[in-house]
């Protein structure tokens, strides 16, 4: 008897389906996974046999071929478990079930003992059984996230032997909701810094509501200790909410990357992802065999800090160059062909020379480097990754007296309003020009929005 189920897989962004036959025959007692399967599901052979032994169940001492269907398509990840089992047990045991196993699709992934871990990717892979009018079966640890879908029926459980219950009718497992929960898309983001905490650098706060309010990006240039770093963590914190759409994108992003927080897997707040100088190129833009989201995707619709930027490595910079004019990454492989979504706000920072202070009047703080080693420093950002970077600006050190001021700063909440009307004034005038932010307009728009008088084009 050949059992079949229905699971989703995903590659990239996209989501597909995945049928799942089994085939239990007569034979020399084996477990092959055919169907392009990766390394996880190939593993689960082990996983799967454990576990329905230590679920109660007898193990069938024959020649089993699981098939995961199209074949053509490869397939990663530990999620097909649950399905992988279910077939088994179904073609041997030829158990009735009370429910249309065609109705459902299974993800999750089966310890030892039979528990059910969570997995990642759940959100949209929940999207996609919706769309398909498909009831879940997964993990009690995934309902939550899967919930967020918002349609379907979700069931979930804690191990092998309670799916099998469920589906023969030996138990009632009631569909998942959020009802009486706080609706996760109206919770007000918070954040642990504020512009407020800064003393000064009036120019640098100005120029950074500038780009949050235009989408221009930013680099900031001083020496040590001026505050650049305190600036650009405090950027996202005058950006506009998220809309409820943008929200959804940015959680199916981090799911599908395994980054979602269990107890509240909405994503509310802005991105904000600082890789460290030594990210690889794969690890900024995104890539690997299977093509998987870099930091640039991870921080769509939100920041991108590349502090001391001219430490990262030359071809990861020059990787920045395609999304920063695209707002989206092209990732080309043998079999797959993907595209992530990575409009981005990027924020930079470096000195102004290896030592960090040249030009700089610090007393007892000199600088010590020859020309020659700062024209090599400053070589390293080239030019046509400055000429996607609107706004550049050079900070200064600020004085005792300002430091140990008194005077209460201007709050993020403050300026994040005057963003707000900003980003309003930019929605109404392009309405009809398919953009959004300042930085978007072309040659016809700058004709068009930014006429300048004699007295300004005298100044230029």
């Amino acid at each position: 008897m050949v059992a079949k189920l229905q699971t989703l897989a995903y590659l990239g962004l996209d989501v597909f389906p995945i049928e799942v036959e089994v085939d239990v025959a007569r034979g020399l007692p084996a477990i092959n996974i055919v169907g392009l399967a990766g390394t996880a599901v190939k593993e689960s052979r082990d996983r799967v046999k454990a576990a329905i032994k230590n679920s109660g169940f007898n193990f069938p001492h024959q020649r089993i071929t699981v098939n995961l269907a199209p074949a053509d398509v490869k397939k990663e990840g530990p999620h097909f478990d649950l399905a992988i089992a279910l077939g088994i047990l179904q073609a041997f045991y030829k158990f009735n079930p009370s429910h249309r196993i065609k109705d459902f699709v299974f993800f999750g992934e089966l310890s030892l003992e039979g528990k059910l871990r969570p997995v990642k990717g759940v959100f949209p892979m929940s999207l996609a059984a919706k769309k398909r009018r498909k009831k879940i079966i997964l993990p009690a640890g995934n309902a939550k996230e899967a919930a967020l879908a918002q349609g379907g029926e979700i069931y979930p459980v804690h191990t092998l032997a309670e799916a099998v219950s469920f589906l023969k009718g030996e138990c009632e497992i009631k569909p998942y909701a959020l009802e009486g929960e706080e609706d996760p898309f109206s919770q007000v983001p918070a954040y642990s810094v504020d512009f407020s905490e800064v003393k000064g650098q009036a120019l640098a706060k100005r120029a950074l509501e500038i780009a949050a309010a235009g989408m221009h990006n930013v680099i900031m240039v001083g020496p040590p200790g001026v505050g650049k770093t305190m600036l650009a963590k405090r950027l996202v914190t005058i950006l506009p909410d998220l809309a409820q759409e943008e929200a959804l994108q940015i959680t199916k992003i981090y799911s599908i990357s395994g980054l979602l927080n269990s107890n509240n897997p909405i994503v509310n707040t802005r991105p904000f992802r600082s890789p460290h100088h030594s990210c690889s190129v794969a690890a900024l833009v995104g890539g690997g065999s299977i093509p998987s989201p870099g930091e640039v995707t991870l921080a769509h619709r939100g920041v991108l800090f590349l502090d001391e930027l001219p430490e990262f490595g030359r071809a990861s910079l020059e990787a920045l160059r395609q999304p920063l004019e695209d707002g989206s990454i092209h990732i080309s492989r043998a079999r797959k062909h993907s595209r992530f979504p990575a409009d981005f706000l990027l924020v930079a920072t470096m000195n102004p020379c290896p030592c960090g202070y040249f030009s700089t009047q610090q007393e007892g703080k000199a600088c010590h480097c020859s020309p020659q080693q700062i024209r090599r420093y400053r070589n390293k950002i080239s030019g046509p990754l400055l000429d996607r970077i609107d706004i550049q600006l050079e900070l200064h050190n600020i004085s005792t007296k300002k430091i140990f001021s008194s005077q209460e700063e201007e709050t993020s909440k403050d300026i994040k309003q005057r963003v707000e009307k900003a980003r309003l004034r930019q929605k109404k005038r392009f309405e009809k020009e398919g953009i959004f932010f300042n930085s978007q307009m072309g040659h016809k728009q700058i004709k068009k929005y930014c006429v300048l008088g004699k007295k300004e084009q005298d100044f230029l």
